[in-house]
């Protein structure tokens, strides 16, 4: 599932690509039937909150509410490239470019209450600039469940994702197994400041980079890491192989359905 940078990403080419144009909108799948209310209208200035999109328009107060789940991808296609094959639940196109979406868990026309519904439902989120992250130091100090599981509730923060939440925890070499009453303010707060700036550096490159200078495969003699979602990083997907610090192998469980990769040395508990 996409992380939130990607969103927040999303949110910034809408924008800059058909922001205050006049657009074609419709839903080849016939699965947003909504879309024709939105043809002729013209794009406002997209936002992301976590790991959720949306899409305003001029002249009305409804907006597109886009999240894309386990399967979704919004695409885009600048003029005279091949177009989007497959089934596309929503398309968005101006003279110059075409945003296509496909197989989101969600993609639909909300009313201003509805908006503020889901919004209700998140925690603060990294790339927020005023978001305010003692809630979710406040949610996490009154559970028993580990932090591990905690940092994905989109209910306490919004937009880290399985990814972060493995890196960040290596980063700070925390026990991915602490229960939240345990979790020190210091701690937290360290954790929080490295997930603002790792995420705004995803929106920046588009991909999740999470290694350390002296870390990097160039400074380490090491090939460059290949995987699906291209980036260096210290744990994620590296089960059984050599930490890039102390070289112990990488270990993975499973924890509430969702794999959670750590070093057994590097984030040996106290």
């Amino acid at each position: 599932m996409p992380e939130g940078h990607i969103l927040h990403r999303l949110a910034g080419e809408i924008t800059e690509k058909v922001g205050g144009v006049a657009v074609h909108s419709s839903s080849p799948q016939g699965r947003f039937a909504e879309a024709r209310e939105l043809d002729g209208l013209t794009v406002g200035r997209a936002w992301a909150r976590g790991k959720h999109l949306f899409v305003p328009f001029e002249g009305i107060a409804e907006q597109v509410h886009i999240h894309l789940g386990l399967y979704g991808a919004l695409t885009v296609t600048d003029v005279g490239e091949l177009p989007v094959v497959g089934q596309v639940r929503w398309r968005l196109q101006s003279t110059q470019h075409t945003f296509d979406l496909r197989g989101p868990t969600r993609c639909e026309l909300l009313t201003p209450v509805e908006v503020d519904a889901i919004l209700d439902r998140l925690g603060p989120d990294p790339l927020d600039p005023l978001a305010d992250p003692e809630p979710a130091f406040a949610r996490m100090k009154r559970s028993r469940l580990p932090i591990a599981q905690l940092l994905l509730d989109q209910r306490i923060i919004a937009g880290a994702g399985n990814v972060y939440r493995a890196e960040v925890l290596f980063r700070h070499g925390l026990d991915p197994f602490i229960p939240g009453h345990a979790f020190e303010r210091d701690a937290f707060d360290a954790v929080w400041a490295d997930l603002v700036d790792l995420m705004r550096l995803g929106v920046k490159h588009g991909r999740i980079d999470t290694v350390r200078p002296e870390h990097e495969p160039e400074a380490m003699g090491r090939p460059p890491r290949q995987d699906d979602h291209g980036g260096e990083v210290y744990v994620y997907r590296r089960a059984n192989q050599p930490c890039l610090v102390c070289e112990t192998p990488v270990a993975a469980s499973s924890l509430a359905s969702r794999n959670v990769y750590w070093c057994p040395i590097c984030q040996i508990p106290d």
